[in-house]
């Protein structure tokens, strides 16, 4: 790892200069520190250092790599506070909600721990011919992860923690303006004592970043990103016939059913689509309520929303803080001004604010319909999409009605009736019902459609980028 964790920030050169990586605190606008690409060079010698510790790593038992993965979740418990404050000060979030996600990284730790070694032992078969059989789970070798910004510790460990449990060795290539995390998650799983090589950070390019995938010693990819990323990245891949899991972009419905409790409901939703700032894939974006209920709800959660309040996320009496980057809040805005030009309404928010930093208000978009980015596509960012219809049987219509399929949610007071719904007729990888929430360690986390394929977390992403090898003997 020390090809992660030596690189100090550098003396700020021009502002043309492109060689570098710049983070910068979106709650002020105001740089915070520079980082110095990777030659060429050495992204390829990273590379092969990272799959010579594989070789190294592969044999190592599954219950010594168990201890290791042990041991990262204990240092990521002890460099929490450290941790939290360069999130929030590298992309806006809340400190409270970095602390989470801290706390989520610690406990895929505790249960990869746990279960991995029961989910990645050999099996034993006996054959059609009473021959034996045995099935070994054999991990590929280097897996090159590209990961966003807006969970910047999760996003790491999400296919990290996995894949060092599998026997594979990691290669992160993270978003630019969240270097300093990847920097300081490199130093935390140095200090938890993973040998050197089997995590590091690459400071590269989009440009390199192409040779790291058609690199012979790279056999699998993985990314989080929008569905524009994922075509480019599945296509390169693809191309060099890497196994690829990618984790996409989403427009995620949440039915408020005709038997719903609809407190509980504007509650839910207010939570599932600001969490994070809004920057969540898996965040409640589109909120399709029945017309029984459809009045108490809007006048509800236009209330609850209105009274939101955005500012410096280090303050708790604020309830989000800025979006990560203010290109990101000019493209939301202009998702918002093109909605309502083509029939969408404000209800509330809509406005950028005046003064530093890049904030954006909780924003509900009414008269919400085919055609408008509101419906269409992912707003990534604080912006409710509201949607009225007819009766369940519509809303599940109007909830499928998406090329995304990642997540969603059923408010309904028939819990077993919302999770029958969500069985047989939701389109997507997760439902949540009469709540919301992020990633659990023990269920599978991922999308159909347009979100993606592959999936993580409940021992599913342990087998993603491993060899399931059939070895037998047969009796004739």
């Amino acid at each position: 790892m020390s090809t992660a964790t030596a690189e100090k920030p550098i003396a700020k050169p021009s502002a043309s200069d492109d060689s570098v990586l710049k983070t910068i605190n979106p709650a002020t606008g105001k740089e915070l520190k520079r980082y110095k690409l990777m030659t060429d060079d050495e992204a390829k010698a990273a590379v092969a250092a990272s799959h010579k510790a594989f070789l190294n790593w592969k044999n190592e038992s599954l219950e010594t790599r168990a201890k290791h993965i042990k041991n990262i979740g204990k240092s990521l418990a002890n460099r929490k506070d450290e941790l939290v404050k360069l999130m929030t000060a590298e992309m806006g979030k809340m400190l409270s909600q970095g602390e989470q996600e801290v706390d989520l990284c610690v406990g895929i730790c505790d249960y990869t721990a746990e279960n991995g070694p029961k989910e990645l032992q050999d099996i034993e078969r006996t054959l059609p011919d009473g021959g034996k059989g045995q099935i070994s789970y054999a991990p590929l070798g280097v897996i090159y992860g590209i990961q966003p910004w807006n969970f910047p510790t999760y996003q790491v460990m999400r296919y990290t923690i996995a894949n060092l449990m599998a026997g594979n060795s990691i290669l992160l290539k993270h978003a630019e303006n969240v270097t300093g995390s990847a920097l300081l998650i490199a130093e935390i799983l140095e200090e938890a004592g993973l040998p050197e090589n089997l995590f590091t950070v690459l400071r590269i390019s989009h440009e390199q970043s192409d040779a790291i995938i058609e690199n012979d010693l790279v056999r699998g990819v993985t990314l989080t990103g929008s569905g524009d990323a994922g075509r480019i990245i599945g296509e390169k891949a693809g191309k060099a016939l890497k196994k690829t899991v990618l984790e996409l972009g989403s427009n995620d419905a949440y039915l408020v059913l005709e038997d719903a409790d609809v407190d509980l409901a504007v509650e839910w939703s207010i939570k599932g689509r600001t969490y994070n700032n809004g920057e969540t894939c898996v965040a409640a974006k589109r909120f399709v309520v029945t017309e029984k209920v459809y009045d108490e709800f809007k006048k509800k959660f236009v209330a609850g929303m209105s009274a939101l309040k955005a500012g410096d996320p280090t303050d708790d009496s604020n309830d989000m803080g800025p979006m990560a980057r203010k290109d990101l809040r000019e493209q939301l805005h202009d998702q918002v001004k093109e909605s309502v030009k083509n029939g969408a309404e404000i209800l509330c928010g809509g406005e950028l604010p005046e003064g530093a930093g890049y904030y954006y208000p909780a924003t509900i978009l009414g008269n919400v319909k085919p055609g408008q980015p509101a419906y269409d596509d992912e707003l990534f960012g604080p912006v409710a999409s509201l949607i009225k219809a007819k009766d369940d049987e519509d809303a599940m219509r109007i909830a499928n009605d998406s090329r995304f399929g990642l997540g969603g949610g059923i408010f309904s007071k028939d819990e077993d009736k919302a999770f029958e719904l969500a069985k047989k007729h939701f389109d997507t990888g997760m439902v949540f019902i009469n709540s919301f929430g992020l990633a659990q360690p023990n269920m599978p986390f991922g999308g159909v459609k347009d979100s993606g394929y592959g999936r993580e977390h409940g021992g599913f992403g342990l087998k993603e980028f491993v060899n399931e090898k059939a070895i037998m003997r047969l009796n004739s």
